[in-house]
Order: C-alpha cells, then sequence, then structure tokens
C-alpha cells in the first residue's frame, strides 16, 4: 500500500493553529475560572507570536530561498503561506470575540474594567493625565520619519503608536479659509512613531467608584501624544506590532567559537525580516499602507485585531484579587513518597528506583539530587545537561558550588535552545566562572536529552547514580509542566549515562548501548523496529497495542509504520498535545488510530512509549518528540522503565487516567479537526489533571493500587477487531 500519498497527511503548520484553537476553547469554556479564561487567552496570543517567529517564517525563508520542495501535506511554500494566513485569521478573529466577551463578563462579574480614552470619567482623565506627565512622558522617545529621519528599526514584538501629525499653523489657514477636509499622507502630514515602553506596566490603574478600572498603556500615550509633538495636531493614532523571524542561522562548521556566534546572531535577531503586521482594527487604509511600506509586508501578513494587541500583558490581571472563586485552586505539590523523609537522597535510590511525577509531586527531590551532590564530601564528580533553566535556577549556583567544593563539574549548557540562548550564555559564564568545565555540544545538533550523573564513593567502591527526565531542569515550568523524572544506580544505566557524557564531551564512539536509546544514533530505528514488532505480533494473531504520549507526532517515517502497523491489526492510541500530521481514521490505512489530545491547567509535556499489551508491555520515556529533528538533528535520549511498581505507575495511574480522559480530551479527526471526547450517558466524568492531583495527596507507597487501576486496564487491553 503507498503511504506516501499526500492526502494521508495533515499540515504541520495548520495542525499547530488547531491547537492554538483548542487552547482558544479553554478561554470559551465557562467551567473555568474567569481569570484562567483570561490566561488562556493570552496564551493563544503568546503562542501565535512564536507561531510566526517561527513556523511561518521558516516556510518564508524557503518562499524567498526558491525552494520547490513541498510539504508532507504536497504543498508549495507560497501555497502554505497563503492556506496558513487565511487560518490564522479566523482564529485572531475568533479570539477577538473570545476576549471581548471576557471583558463584558470581567466587568459583570468581577466588576473589572478595561477601559477605552472615550470611556474615562473626568475624574479619571486627570488621574490619566497626572500618571502620563509623571512617570510615562520622561521615559518616551517620539520618532520623526522623515529624509532626515529613516523609519527606525523596530524591534521584534515591540508594541508601538503610529501618528499622523497635521501642522497646527497649517490646520488654522485652512480653517480659515473654509478649506477644512480630510487629507492623505503626504499632503502637509507627517509620519511619527512612540515606542510603547516595555519596561513599564502594560495597564494603568485609574479610580474608580467600585471594583478596579484599567486603561492600556498604549491608548494612554495615544491620548497624550500631542504633548510630544508641540505645534502638531495628531491627525490620526493607531496602535500596530511587528512580529519578526527569531530563529538563528549560523554554520557552526565555519565558527571557531561558537558562543561569539550565538552572541553575534542575537545582536542581529531584531532585524529579522518581517513576518506579520499587527493592527488595530481602526486603522486607516493609508496608515496600513505606510507601514506594510516601510516594514516591506505583504497585504497578507496584515492582521486587524478588535481587541488590544500583546494580549499576554492582560495574563496577570486578576493579581492581587482576593475572590478564590475566579481562580483556580491553588496547586499544593506533595513529596514523592520514598523522598518524604530527610534521609540521604543517595540512600533512597541506593535501595530502588524512583519516578517522580510533576507538577503533582514537588520537583525538589531533582533539585536536591544536585544540592546534595554538590555538598556531600564522598561525591567525586557530577555531569548534567541543561537545555532550558529558571533564571534565579537552583542548579546553576548548586553546580558552581560542587566545582568550588573541588569536585570534577561538567556541563552541557545547550546555548542554541531557542528563545533561551541570552540566558544560557549567561549561565555558561557564570558556571565557567566558577570552575565548572562547561561545553556547549557537538557541531551541528542540539542537546536536547534531560540527564544528571553523581558519582560518589562509597566503602572504597564508586558508585554512580542517575537522573532521566522528559523534562528540562527548570524548577517554575516545573510547575506547569507535566514531566516524569526517574531515578536510578542500575549498573547498565550508568555505563550507558557515562558513555554518552564522554561522547558529549570528548571524542570518544558511541558505544553498544546496554539500554538507553540515543538520537541521532539509533534512536529512529529502535523505534521503527518496535513498531513493526509489533506489527508482525498482529499478523501472527497475537495481541498487539501501541501507546505514544508526546508534544508533536508529524516524522513521515514513523507516521508510515505507525499506517502499516495500523492495517496489520496493531490498537493504537496517541496521546498528543499539539502537532500530528497522521491522518486517524482513514479507512484501510488508520482505522484503529486514534488520536487524542488533552489541553487542561496543566502543559502536557511528558513522553511516554508503551509498546505490547499487558503487563509484559516495553515502557519507555523519552525527551523526544517524534519529529525529525528531533530524529536526526539532536541528541535524545529514551530509556526503559523496569522497575515493576515505577512501571505499574504509568501504566495503570499516568497513561490510564489520560486515556480515560472525556472531560478535557480532544479526538482528531481524519478532516484535520477535534472534537470533544464523547462522554456517555451515565458515566463518571474523568478529568484527568484533577484525578491525577487528587491521586498525589492519598497516593501511598504503592501507587499501582490507585483506585482507578481497574479502569485503567481496561484503557490498556487491545481493543480488538
Amino acid at each position: 500500500m503507498n503511504f506516501d500519498d499526500p492526502s494521508l497527511y495533515i499540515n504541520r503548520e495548520l495542525s499547530m493553529l488547531e491547537f492554538q484553537r483548542r487552547v482558544l476553547e479553554e478561554a470559551q469554556d465557562t467551567t473555568n475560572p474567569l481569570y484562567e479564561r483570561v490566561k488562556f487567552a493570552g496564551i493563544v496570543a503568546s503562542n501565535l507570536d512564536e507561531f510566526f517567529m517561527v513556523r511561518v517564517a521558516g516556510v518564508k525563508q524557503q518562499l524567498l530561498g526558491n525552494v520547490t520542495e513541498r510539504s508532507v501535506d504536497g504543498k508549495l511554500p507560497h501555497e502554505q503561506l497563503l492556506q496558513l494566513a487565511e487560518r490564522a485569521q479566523l482564529l485572531v478573529g475568533d479570539l477577538d470575540t473570545v476576549f471581548n466577551g471576557l471583558q463584558a463578563d470581567l466587568k459583570e462579574s468581577a466588576d473589572v474594567h478595561l477601559l477605552a480614552p472615550a470611556e474615562l470619567s473626568p475624574d479619571q482623565q486627570a488621574a490619566a493625565r497626572e500618571f502620563f506627565l509623571s512617570s510615562v512622558f520622561p521615559v518616551l522617545t517620539p520618532l520623526a520619519v522623515d529624509p532626515g529621519h529613516p523609519f527606525p528599526q523596530l524591534r521584534n514584538k515591540s508594541l508601538n503608536v503610529c501618528l499622523f501629525l497635521r501642522r497646527a499653523a497649517t490646520e488654522k489657514r485652512r480653517r480659515g479659509k473654509g478649506r477644512a477636509r480630510a487629507e492623505p499622507p503626504g499632503d502637509n502630514i507627517s509620519l511619527a512613531l512612540v515606542q510603547v515602553p516595555q519596561v513599564m506596566p502594560r495597564l494603568v490603574r485609574l479610580p474608580s467608584p467600585t471594583g478596579k478600572a484599567w486603561l492600556p498603556l498604549d491608548q494612554l500615550i495615544a491620548m497624550h501624544s500631542a504633548d510630544l509633538f508641540p505645534g502638531f495636531q495628531i491627525a490620526e493614532a493607531a496602535f500596530f506590532r511587528v512580529t519578526r523571524n527569531w530563529d538563528l542561522t549560523i554554520d557552526e562548521d565555519e565558527q571557531e567559537d561558537l558562543l561569539k556566534a550565538v552572541q553575534e546572531e542575537l545582536r542581529r535577531r531584531d532585524r529579522g525580516m518581517a513576518v506579520r503586521l499587527e493592527l488595530a482594527a481602526s486603522t486607516s487604509v493609508e496608515m496600513e499602507q505606510t507601514l506594510c511600506s516601510a516594514l516591506r509586508v505583504e497585504p497578507y501578513e496584515v492582521f486587524r485585531t478588535h481587541s488590544p494587541l500583546q494580549l499576554q500583558d492582560f495574563m496577570n490581571l486578576g493579581e492581587g484579587d482576593p475572590r478564590p472563586e475566579f481562580f483556580l485552586e491553588p496547586l499544593v505539590q506533595v513529596a514523592a513518597p520514598a523522598f518524604r523523609d530527610q534521609e540521604s537522597i543517595f540512600n533512597v535510590i541506593r535501595e530502588k528506583d524512583v519516578l517522580v511525577h510533576h507538577p503533582y509531586e514537588s520537583f525538589d527531590p531533582v533539585v536536591r539530587f544536585i544540592e546534595e551532590a554538590a555538598d556531600d564530601p564522598n561525591v567525586l564528580a557530577i555531569k548534567q545537561t541543561l537545555y532550558r533553566t529558571s533564571w534565579s535556577s537552583p542548579f546553576v549556583r548548586a553546580l558552581s558550588r560542587a566545582a568550588e567544593n573541588g569536585k570534577q563539574v561538567a556541563v552541557l549548557v545547550e546555548i542554541k535552545a531557542r528563545f533561551d540562548e541570552a540566558n544560557n550564555i549567561a549561565w555558561a559564564r557564570r558556571l565557567e566562572d566558577a570552575g565548572v568545565h562547561v561545553v556547549y555540544g557537538l557541531i551541528g545538533l542540539k542537546t536536547h536529552c534531560k540527564v544528571a550523573l553523581v558519582v560518589r564513593r562509597e566503602n572504597n567502591a564508586i558508585r554512580r547514580y542517575i537522573h532521566l527526565g522528559t523534562g528540562n531542569y527548570n524548577s517554575s515550568t516545573a510547575k506547569v509542566y507535566t514531566d516524569l523524572s526517574y531515578f536510578t544506580s542500575r549498573l547498565d544505566i550508568a555505563d550507558d549515562v557515562s558513555a554518552l557524557f564522554n561522547m558529549l564531551t570528548g571524542l570518544s564512539d558511541a558505544p553498544k548501548w546496554k539500554k538507553i536509546t540515543v538520537a541521532p544514533l539509533t534512536l529512529l530505528d529502535r523505534l521503527l523496529f518496535l513498531v513493526n514488532r509489533e506489527s508482525e505480533k498482529a499478523k501472527r494473531g497475537e495481541p498487539a497495542r501501541i501507546i505514544a504520549k508526546m508534544n508533536a507526532c508529524v516524522d513521515p517515517t514513523i507516521i508510515q509504520a505507525l499506517y502499516a502497523a495500523s492495517t496489520a491489526g496493531v490498537d493504537i492510541d496517541l496521546i498528543v498535545r499539539g502537532m500530528c500530521s497522521l491522518r486517524p481514521g482513514v479507512p484501510g490505512v488508520s482505522e484503529r488510530i486514534r488520536v487524542t489530545s488533552i489541553v487542561d491547567r496543566f502543559l502536557e509535556h511528558h513522553r511516554i512509549f508503551v509498546f505490547g499489551a499487558g503487563p509484559g508491555a516495553d515502557v519507555m520515556l523519552a525527551s523526544a518528540d517524534w519529529m525529525t529533528r528531533n530524529f536526526t538533528r539532536r541528541i535524545e535520549t529514551m530509556f526503559p522503565i523496569e522497575d515493576p511498581l515505577s512501571k505499574a505507575r504509568i501504566l495503570d495511574e499516568i497513561l490510564g487516567l489520560l486515556m480515560a480522559d472525556n472531560v478535557k480530551a480532544r479526538r482528531l479527526q481524519s478532516d484535520g479537526t477535534y472534537v470533544r471526547a464523547e462522554q456517555p450517558v451515565g458515566a463518571t466524568p474523568v478529568r484527568c489533571q484533577t484525578a491525577l492531583l487528587h491521586l498525589a495527596q492519598m497516593t501511598t507507597l504503592e501507587p499501582s493500587k490507585a483506585k482507578w487501576e481497574t479502569q485503567a486496564r481496561l484503557s490498556l487491553t487491545p481493543r480488538g477487531p
């Protein structure tokens, strides 16, 4: 059967826009608390920024580079750009509608008012002017645009006020002659810009007889823009925002110093080509044309909006509001049962493997693992990868302290981690200053795996302790991302991890791996082997099952293998949060494949792969999604879970609940759209994240005995013909 047919694939970029639509549904969902809904609207706006900066920018680069290669669904770059623009326009329109509804709900339910200048009372006008003159005016820099002042190089994602100015004296003369009229740009009209300061809060609090009243900072500036241009009258004031290509372009083979090369490229980022122009809906056609010409933006790249630009600035609108009914119940993390006693973390891991489920269980053991190693006199060496970490990272502090304590410390800092390049460069410098041996990975590859190794002297022998994870070493995101941490001192895994670090920091060849699988060397081949193994079992009439949870599934090679497995009779469940190019439910191709996406309070981030049916199934965790880049251009790890309790917990509790969700789960349809999972009449509503939160509070030392075990096992058995 031909699985190369483009009609069998969903465009990955369109799939990403469908994900944003699922997030937007959460902003519409009135069962969510009000400020949570506002937060989801802001998340959509923020995600769209990244979508244009990376995904759309990449397609546009293909177009400019005369690339004729078609996407997996058979589209040329220009066809993709036009279709993406059309879908994005629809999404932005829906976001407008949702946020305008939220503004009404905020006013009615919470007595929170987002005001426009025309709505200000005299007292509010006076307060706004006083604040502008005292706190805003001194910060602003008015920018004229004329032959002596070229159009400025506006920073990526900067919010701006664009002004058409008219000489006041000219207007008086016209009025005196009875000739007052609307004048097009160029007829005694000047262009000027004012950038909205990013260092100031977006919302300005104004006095209100009841509740809270807020005025956006850009509106405040537009109200008083005449103060910035004495002798001129404001003919038009409009708000706009430009999004630029934000990807780094570095030829690593030609660079003698990768760190300097990344720093140089970061300085050039704000000069990247524009890929989107956002405008307030009231902007005149003349001003739109002026901005398009100055920014070299095509008409299909212009997005007009009735809601405020940069909605992510409104995500903290409820900060300080004491009313609990407008918020989610605060997250209370518990300690993983194995680490509830305060004994040495190494004593615990020496006795047994430990699985920790974030954010339901605290990230503290991962931090303690490195902190305790830094201060333990018996620890000889620490090795760790850092892809993304928090700004005030406890890992950086602990690793620096370990080096100062005389331990051998090696850290692989991935300075090409998108959007975190500057932070990671700063951490690398700080670690080097403390005496840490810092390396930047292998040329042409990003190091995306999450691995830490501690070498400890015990009773005149050496023992190695390992942490492997599905998420980053980031204490902040560990509170909102679902991830798994695995601690072990198994000798075979320790040998593999030691060899991995030797390969990353030295010149050693890859070994014959005992337990872990490493991209780009063996990961794709191993996954294909496991998929094909299930296919062969199905052909023999044996139970065959594949369950895979990840953030994205877009690699055509593995999708073709899944199609083949489905036609062979394998039941396949994919839990894919974001992009999915696989088209389920196609007769004769993917009838046995079900794709689920869960969007809820926490961002579903862990990667879990199960091959086989029943307790004998192979269960693995990984740092990699099923994307071509993860298989070919990144250092990734996949590792088996062989500890019976940990394995049972993943199968019965975590995957069982994820697959039983009938509240926040959506099913991918064969046409690329998503619908809510069916909740049969009389069935118990299952919201997996809520259930997992409750389970974390009641977990015993035998997590496989959780109350959801029976239902979970039913979910994991073969579905039959």
